[in-house]
Order: C-alpha cells, then structure tokens, then sequence
C-alpha cells in the first residue's frame, strides 16, 4: 500500500535555525543603533505609525527584512514580499491590486518589501512609482548595492535610504548564546554546551552576518557529541570562512580605494591589510597586481622610476608562478610604493596635456617641426629653421618651441622637490615661448 502521507507536514524539513530565531519585536532586534535607538529618526517614524517609503542599504545578514517586517507589524500595515530575483511587472500588480483591496477592506496601509531591489530593471522599478505616489503601498527596498549606482532617481526621490551596518561582535555573541538558550525557536531544547572561546570563534568567522552566525552554530550543533559542540569542531566549521568580498560590488570598490589611498598615503601597514583583506575575501591577484602597476605610475612616477618596474616584475611573478608566491611579490610591490617618495606630477601633467588636445582641435604641426623628406615639402617650408639639439651647446637648443602656435607658452609638467624629481627639477632651461617641460639631463 502506497504511503499516502510520505510528503505530510512532519516529513518536511524543519525551518532554518536563522529563519527561526527572527526578532518577534523591536525590543528583541539586534543592532542598528544609529537607527533604531530611542529618538533616532526612523524608531520615531516606527513607534508613531508614521512610516514613509524607505531603501535598506547593508551587506547580508543585517537583518533588512526582519526590520521590514518589524516596522510593518508594529504600525499596523499589512505585510508583502517579493524578490527581484524571481518577480516580474505582473507580480508588481497583483502586489498593488492587494493593497488596494485590503485598504478598502480594512483600512490598513501595506507595505510591499522588495528583496535585492537592485536586481529590477529601470522598468521594473519605474513600475511602482504611481502606486508610491498615490499611497496605495509603502514601498520598502532592500539591496547590497550602492542606490546611487542601482537605483533609477525617480524611485530614490520618493523613499529615503537608511545605511545597515555589520552587526558587533557583542551583537553576535548575544545572538548565539540567545538561539542556544531558546527552547521552543532555537536549540535550547538540545541541551548544548559550548566554551566562550569557541562562542567568540564563530562570531568572528560570521563576521558581522547574523545569518551565517546561526548557521554556523547549526552546523556546529548537528557534530556536537554527547551535548558537547568542543573547539575542534568550531575550528571545524569556522575554517574557510571568507570575509565580505563581492567582485564589482561595493565592497569590491570600497577595498581597492582603501588600498589605493593606504599606498598614496606611504602606509604600508595599511597597504598590506587591505591587499590581504582582497586576497582573503577571493579576489584575482592579477586584478591587484595590474592596480599596483597604476599606482606606480599615478601616486609614485618620476619620483622612483624603479617603482613601476618593481610593479610590472611582481605582476610578472603572478603569471609565472601562481599563489601563493606571485601573492608575496605583489605584497613585495606595495610595501615599496608605500614607502617610496611621492609624486602625481606625470599624472597631472598628462591629464592636462589630454584635455588640452581634446579641447583645442586639430591644431597644426608647426612648419619647424615636421619632417621634409621630398623638395616639394621644403620648398613649401617643411623643417625650415629647425635647430637640431645635438649640434647645440649642451645638446640644448635654448628658446626653441614645440607646441602649436595657439598654445603659446604652456606648461604641463611640473616635477614635485621629492625623491628623482628633485634632480629633474633642477635643469630648467631659461624660459622661452613654448616650452613644455624641464631639461632632464639628470642620470
């Protein structure tokens, strides 16, 4: 006889510890002080049921749809879900055909959460904005992204954008030893014991994600043997962890200007950091090695010459050689641009010399320096009056000029009293019409 009730609710898998243990009220929500202490302005918009359309902004496992669902239930709103992922312009409107019916029913507002809202395209996102304007829902966007870069402006001149940040490792622990006590939603009922270090070890492996946290203890708990969850396990389970790190995301962004500016700024330290915090969290060396050589030629330049060559061997090593060798010839590369004198004078200079071509035309080779290789082009002046360098006193031709005639006297490079660029600066030329930059017999 075939078993009618294979696929009854008690076969079904029990809910995810994280999805178990979501706050029941305010009172029990972890982190987010910045917004939700007593005073601050969205607790006031909450605790008066005077809520507005709003973004929540933060990295996995802040707890954005919790908050959502908190600030609905408290106000009195009913509650709709949709993810980008999975929805399209007719889910939008079946959502708003809801509210409208559940206004006209009860009077009750509606609040329609939309998860990585960042994933609608500008249609989809154009979608709601009658429907926000009106007041049929209160629209409440939740994404990983930057809503500058997502986010169309229309739909972010209507709804306010709160900042989420990682949750503390106080907030985590809290939240740990909170599922281990639950007897009803947690693991409470299993009795389980487990040191303070090994608690303190999976809250740093969560690193500031409560989602991963819980998980992490469940997994944790599913080894324990006979109650006991010992610190080989957490070791364990913990191992492998890798920190927040999404390629072409913000954090992606955010990592390599950190870099950028620790090794602008000549911190090693701070260089070395975020290089291990990128490796750590996934990212290619080779992306890394190829910012480096940027570096060398935007923040060190005529400074220390050596350092582009440093940072082309070691993006060469990376090639060669793989990880984790490659890795210590780029570490290598951004210890030494820390440390090496300063100088964005090259760079200035040829984004001023850029925009200047872009700018003033098609401007014509002056007569003196174009080449005559045929009688017609001298006859018509080609070359007339050059003055070739070598036969001049010094290998200098004092006072002669390499610019277009519009130009005038403009100047572009000017080397900065730091590292080579001292020597450099060192041989200007008695100033003549046109000149461009410095005599640089400086080796």
């Amino acid at each position: 006889m075939q078993d009618d009730d294979l696929f009854a609710a008690d076969s079904q898998p029990e809910r995810p510890l994280a999805d178990r243990m979501r706050p029941a009220s305010l009172d029990d929500y972890l982190g987010q002080p910045h917004l939700l202490d007593v005073g601050k302005p969205l607790r006031r918009a909450i605790d008066n049921g005077r809520l507005h359309s709003m973004i929540f902004w933060g990295p996995p496992g802040t707890g954005k749809t919790t908050l959502a669902r908190l600030l609905a239930g408290q106000s009195g709103y009913d509650f709709q879900t949709l993810s980008a992922v999975l929805a399209g312009v007719k889910d939008i409107r079946a959502a708003v055909e809801r509210a409208r019916q559940v206004r006209a029913q009860s009077g009750r507002g509606t609040v329609l959460f939309i998860d990585e809202v960042h994933r609608f395209n500008k249609s989809q996102q154009d979608a709601f904005l009658p429907h926000v304007e009106d007041g049929t829902l209160l629209f409440v966007g939740a994404t990983t992204e930057n809503p500058s870069f997502e986010l169309n402006n229309a739909l972010l001149s209507r709804a306010r954008v709160y900042v989420l940040k990682p949750l503390v490792r106080d907030d985590l622990l809290s939240l740990l030893r909170r599922a281990l006590g639950d007897p009803e939603q947690g693991l409470g009922g299993l009795s389980l014991t487990i040191s303070d270090e090994a608690m303190g070890l999976l809250a740093e492996a969560a690193d500031g994600d409560a989602r991963r946290a819980l998980n992490l203890l469940e997994i944790a708990a599913d080894l324990a043997e006979n109650g006991v969850i010992t610190d080989a396990v957490v070791d364990e389970v913990a191992s492998g962890q890798l920190r927040r790190f999404d390629k072409g995301g913000e954090a992606f962004y955010d990592q390599i200007s950190a870099l950028h500016k620790s090794v602008r700024g000549s911190s090693p330290d701070g260089a070395l950091y975020w290089l291990c915090r990128m490796l750590d969290g996934g990212c290619d060396p080779l992306y890394v090695a190829r910012r480096v050589v940027r570096m060398a030629s935007e923040d060190i330049g005529n400074a220390d010459p050596r350092a582009l060559e440093i940072a082309l061997n070691a993006w060469q090593v990376q090639q060669r050689l793989g990880s984790p060798e490659g890795e210590l010839a780029i570490a290598q590369a951004a210890v030494y641009l820390a440390c090496a004198a300063k100088s964005n004078a090259v760079y200035s200079a040829f984004n001023q010399a850029m925009e200047t071509a872009r700018e003033s035309g098609s401007l014509e080779v002056p007569l003196h320096l174009r080449n005559a290789p045929t009688r017609l082009m001298k006859e018509l002046g080609y070359g007339k009056a050059y003055r070739y360098a070598h036969d001049e006193p010094g290998g200098y031709a004092a006072g002669e000029t390499y610019l277009p005639e519009e130009l005038g006297d403009l100047r572009f490079y000017a080397p900065v009293d730091r590292g080579l660029e001292i020597r450099i600066g060192e041989y200007r030329p008695v100033a003549g019409p046109g000149q461009l930059f410095t005599r640089c017999h400086f080796i």
